[in-house]
């Protein structure tokens, strides 16, 4: 074991591999809030890399509904088990200090806990990490549980903002090409590695032997055993494209299918890096309202989320780590800065490396939840790698009425 610094956790921790971070880090923000489940994203994916045989339940993007839901069944609360998790083991009195592309800082505070490898050598298991291998019938569902609300059986109940005491929410989920992968860590034929040019992390299927060491140590359970040609299968961020080898944009990077694909424009694709003009790494490095998933988990994920704001606070805590509070609320009243980011959303398949916003006229100033709040029809222009401009959208869309001439009548 080595030590590394995990800026997710704020701290050193135990890896078997010394810290070796790309310059630009694939990552990806998913906003909840819009998600409707419709799926176009699952079945994207599933078209497009895992449609021949062997791999019919394999869902390397999912959608699952929580509390409930999960693919594979529970795989959450396994994971927190194994590494016996209160809610809150973080220290965040030291919150708020620089972080930069190197993991310097503790934006979130301290986890005081003990992460995936932690235990494992706390444990002396004779393995890298701590896991689990779900059984067959835990992947049969990849919709299990699909909008199952929680509820506090309270007679005569009904919800309201802040909090919602009937909810669920959805859950978008791929690989998160982490930063220290527990799939990685595992593999005893060294066959996972991640790539220096961008993170994404893969598998040499060259090398594989199915040994599953993957699939039991990544505790988002996210490589998938294929038993037709008894080797692990994971999402490989649609490199392809992430090369720009699609002519659709003129040898640019491109977004994966799923990002695509998605109908609520939820997602927006790029790479974190040290620029705070880059809308990726404004949301998740400065803005902080793009929080990782379980970070106490000690992989950091580089797929980030704007967590659900009905949902009950502790829940998303213990999910999202104690950044949730101030995400939410940044969410609720946004400022002018965040409109026009979140505009970028789904706006252009090409990956958008930089950001600058013309100032708008005002549309409207009102009042939400007691603060003061003022919307500006900005616009917001992108910028590709090579510094030209691949998307200009504003923050109010233009409603157009079609002439009368054009109107359906009977």
């Amino acid at each position: 074991m080595t030590l590394v610094h995990n800026w997710h956790l704020g701290r050193r921790m135990e890896y078997p591999y010394f810290e070796s971070r790309p310059k630009h880090q694939f990552a990806a923000v998913f906003n909840i809030n819009r998600c409707i489940a419709c799926q176009t994203c699952t079945m994207a994916c599933k078209s497009t890399w895992s449609f021949n045989k062997g791999q019919e339940y394999m869902w390397w993007n999912n959608v699952e509904t929580k509390p409930y839901g999960g693919f594979p069944q529970s795989w959450d609360v396994k994971t927190l088990k194994l590494i016996d998790s209160p809610d809150n083991i973080w220290y965040t009195d030291d919150k708020d200090k620089e972080t930069s592309q190197y993991g310097t800082g503790a934006p979130y505070g301290t986890y005081e806990g003990d992460t995936i490898f932690e235990v494992a050598k706390k444990k002396n298991i004779n393995q890298w990490a701590v896991g689990y291998i779900p059984e067959d019938k835990e992947w049969r569902a990849p919709n299990f549980g699909e909008d199952t609300a929680k509820s506090s059986n309270q007679p005569g109940e009904y919800s309201t903002l802040p909090e919602h005491s009937r909810w669920f929410f959805y859950l978008q989920r791929i690989c998160n090409h982490c930063t220290y992968p527990g799939c990685l860590a595992a593999c005893p034929r060294k066959a996972i590695y991640k790539r220096k040019e961008d993170g994404i992390v893969l598998i040499d299927q060259k090398r594989c032997r199915g040994y599953r060491k993957c699939v039991e140590q990544c505790p988002y359970k996210k490589p998938m055993y294929r038993g037709l040609t008894r080797v692990s299968e994971k999402c490989i961020a649609c490199y392809p494209r992430i090369e720009g080898r699609d002519p659709l944009t003129g040898g640019r990077p491109m977004e994966t299918r799923c990002m695509s694909a998605c109908v609520g424009q939820i997602r927006l694709q790029g790479f974190l890096d040290d620029n705070p003009k880059n809308p990726i790494t404004w949301l998740i490095r400065h803005h902080k309202i793009a929080l990782p998933l379980y970070p106490q988990f000690g992989t950091e994920p580089n797929v980030y989320y704007i967590p659900p704001r009905w949902a009950p606070r502790a829940y998303l805590r213990q999910m999202f780590g104690p950044g949730v509070d101030e995400a939410i609320e940044k969410f609720m009243v946004p400022s002018r800065e965040l409109l026009a980011v979140m505009s970028l959303f789904r706006m252009t398949q090409t990956i958008v490396y930089e950001y600058k916003i013309e100032e708008g006229p005002k549309v409207f100033e009102t009042e939400i939840h007691g603060k003061k709040f003022t919307m500006y029809n900005d616009t917001v222009i992108g910028f590709g790698e090579d510094g030209k401009e691949v998307v200009r959208t504003t923050v109010e869309e233009p409603v157009h009425i079609r002439p009368d001439k054009h109107y359906n009548s009977i």
